[in-house]
């Protein structure tokens, strides 16, 4: 098409998403005809206002093999727009190392965020050809840097140069105890993957004969810088799968769910690593779940993973205080170096099965890599529909994407999920009603070019759980009913006129993608106040991510603190899954003299690819509203079993709310057994196991038949 063309097609896309997609024949065409004319017409671009264009124009300009354009490059990071610098730096790691780029890049690191990270990134991927000089620019830049953070970040950057200019370093680091403890723990850790030497193994075994932070890391430096590589022979037994989610501290109890970004994922894989280890055709003898976890718990379990058996916690430490998952990027090295060391204690792990565009994958990602281990890659439009929902809405636009993307980081996680599911072994993809469709014009993925490697795989929930809950609630006398574990202490908070209303119930993270704070403005602006109470469940309330405080206020904005009871709004905060259940079950049945039954539950999610919390509500034979986009416009039957909306738009999402309650007074026991028997015959946790086992072994044979054709590797 030529770069002109081009850039006119993607600056006149109809959509955000689209012009998105656009910018790899941007690149594409800029690597074709790297000339003078393409540098004038993409530095041209950089500057104009539609930021999406600018941003595109930036990564183009990487694939230009010339002096010129890597000079432009180079010197965007310094550039007044934040988001071009950020998205110089990360363009930076496509070209070959500038020397006079590795001062600026620094800069950024020592300014930490995400753009920092991408920094990082690009500097330890030039490492390998400019170690010797990143080495000793990074002990000049320690000369003039005092903060802390900065400090860390720094260290942390000089601890991947594997060049052993770094050493020295990095011990004297490790060992003054003038430092910041976390300057001396990124040292520290770094040196846990130099090569073995005198002076590094003695600096290591004098601070782990000590106690503390400083001692724990230095305990797991030594496992990292002592590690034996084993290859178990194939036994022929069942497969190891291993799955992750690190921004959780997952429990077999489910203690937490709710609570940060302690969602519904954390839920699923539990109740899925238990279902494969149960079910004899899924042919899983291990499954190894690694979520978030102190150096303490790192230590113990490096004891214990290679030799046990069934559905095994793996903890990564990652930082002393829980960061949320937006903000946890920076923390791709120690997340890294965490999965790495649990899958060599493993021994042999067979699939690695990736399902969310974050920190945890990306760092995955590179073990996989490292260790020849096969990847399952689950892919959704993520962020790719809240993009397109956003962009829907007005909220984002061509002007304001750049300023947008610096917090969202929209551009980097939509190329994440390309590049994860490109390279997986074997993708997994959620029902959709028009799902090839999505998949090609939000992800850009043709599944029916290679129908071979994907399969349509549905989420599922514990019936088990909810059943008892339904049954113990249907069951249960008035004078039986009314503790259900603490709803009644907090139904009693109530004004005497509000307790014959039936509850609207909503349960999740405190995240703005839920809708959490939408549903709340939604239902105090309209007469849904005075239709239901509402029953937000979900955050740590006592002490709030930056995510929770986000929402938290915008509810108070509505309806202050002190005001919630009077005003028929409940928050208790986030519940162990099994008492979920149980108030989910009260929200239909109500609970006698405290509230009305035939309540409804509502998913105000911005976007939902799947929705666990939705389908136990259904299972519970609740009446639902929930997004009629993504995956629950494949079982809410509109009108029969729930209401389907545009959950974005708060006008929209209260009228869906005031229909689902008035379908739920209707009192339709057909609808709600409907609802359940559809759970029950398509989303069960043992049904989704039963349809992952075969995906698993298939990824295994494969790999097998590759070793054997590759031969030995000398």
């Amino acid at each position: 098409m030529g770069i002109q063309t081009t850039l006119d097609a993607l600056a006149g896309a109809p959509r955000i998403i689209d012009a998105m997609r656009l910018a790899d024949d941007l690149a594409l065409e800029a690597r074709r005809d790297p000339g003078l004319r393409t540098l004038r017409v993409l530095s041209a671009a950089i500057d104009r206002d539609d930021q999406v264009v600018a941003i595109a124009a930036v990564h183009a300009l990487a694939g230009v093999v010339d002096q010129q354009a890597s000079r432009r490059l180079s010197g965007l990071l310094s550039d007044d727009r934040p988001f071009v610098r950020e998205h110089a730096a990360w363009a930076l790691s496509e070209t070959l190392p500038r020397i006079d780029a590795i001062a600026r890049l620094l800069a950024l690191v020592a300014g930490g965020g995400f753009t920092g990270m991408l920094a990082q990134d690009t500097l330890e991927k030039w490492s390998g050809a400019v170690g010797d000089p990143l080495a000793v620019a990074v002990e000049a830049a320690l000369l003039g840097v005092v903060e802390p953070g900065a400090r860390t970040r720094l260290v942390e950057t000089l601890g991947l140069v594997r060049q052993p200019v770094a050493d020295r370093v990095l011990v004297e680091v490790a060992l003054d105890g003038r430092e910041h403890e976390d300057v001396r723990v990124a040292a520290i850790a770094a040196l846990g993957q130099r090569a073995t030497s005198v002076p590094v193994t003695e600096a290591l075994e004098r601070l782990a004969d000590g106690d503390g932070r400083l001692s724990e890391v230095a305990h797991l430096a030594l496992v990292d810088l002592r590690v034996v590589e084993s290859h178990p022979e194939d036994t022929g037994g069942g497969l190891t799968v291993a799955q992750l989610f690190l921004h959780a501290d997952i429990d077999p109890s489910l203690s937490a769910a709710g609570a940060g970004d302690n969602g519904g994922i954390a839920t699923l894989l539990v109740r899925l690593g238990d279902a494969l280890v149960a079910d004899p055709g899924a042919h899983v003898d291990r499954v190894l779940t690694l979520s978030r976890g102190d150096a303490t718990r790192a230590a113990a379990d490096l004891l214990s993973i290679g030799s046990a058996t069934g559905h095994v916690y793996g903890h990564v430490p990652l930082s002393p205080v829980p960061v949320p998952s937006a903000s946890a990027w920076p923390l791709r090295v120690t997340a890294r170096r965490g999965i790495r060391r649990l899958l060599r204690a493993a021994g042999r792990v067979d699939v690695l099965h990736l399902r969310m565009a974050d920190v945890g994958s990306l760092a995955a990602r590179d073990v996989a890599r490292e260790r020849g281990i096969p990847v399952v890659f689950t892919v959704a439009p993520d962020p790719h529909s809240i993009i397109q929902s956003l962009d829907r809405s007005g909220a984002l636009t061509r002007s304001t994407f750049g300023e947008t993307d610096l917090a969202e980081h929209f551009w980097f996680r939509t190329r994440m999920v390309q590049t994860l599911a490109a390279n997986a072994a074997h993708t997994v993809l959620f029902p959709r009603p028009e799902l090839a469709r999505d998949m090609r014009e939000l992800v850009g993925i043709d599944v029916a070019a290679y129908p071979e490697r994907h399969t349509i795989v549905a989420e599922g929930v514990d019936l088990e759980v909810v059943d008892r809950a339904v049954a113990e609630a249907s069951a249960a006398s008035p004078v039986d009913a009314a503790p259900v574990d603490g709803l009644a202490a907090l139904l009693d908070d109530l004004p005497e006129h509000r307790r014959g209303l039936p509850l609207v119930a909503t349960v999740g993270r405190l995240h703005r993608v839920k809708g959490m704070a939408t549903l709340v403005e939604a239902w105090a602006a309209s007469d849904l106040a005075d239709r239901a109470n509402l029953l937000v469940i979900g955050g740590d309330l006592e002490h709030p991510s930056l995510d929770e405080r986000e929402q938290l206020d915008r509810i108070d904005a509505v309806v202050p603190a002190a005001s919630r009871a009077r005003a028929g709004l409940l928050l208790p905060g986030h519940l162990p899954n099994g008492v979920a259940a149980r108030w989910l079950a009260a929200v239909r049945f109500g609970v006698p003299g405290r509230a009305a039954p035939r309540g409804v539950y509502v998913c105000a999610s911005l976007k939902e690819e799947f929705g666990i919390a939705l389908l136990e509500a259904m299972a519970t034979g609740l009446m639902v509203v929930a997004p009629d986009a993504g995956g629950p416009a494949t079982y809410v039957e509109d009108g029969v079993t729930g209401v389907l909306a545009a959950t974005w738009d708060p006008v929209a999402l209260a009228s869906a709310v005031g229909t689902a309650l008035d379908l739920a007074a209707r009192g339709d026991e057909g609808a709600a057994a409907r609802a359940h028997d559809m759970v029950a015959a398509r989303f069960t946790i043992q049904g989704m196991a039963a349809a992952l086992g075969p995906v698993y072994r298939e990824v295994t044979v494969h790999e097998a038949e590759l070793l054997r054709a590759a031969g030995p590797v000398t």
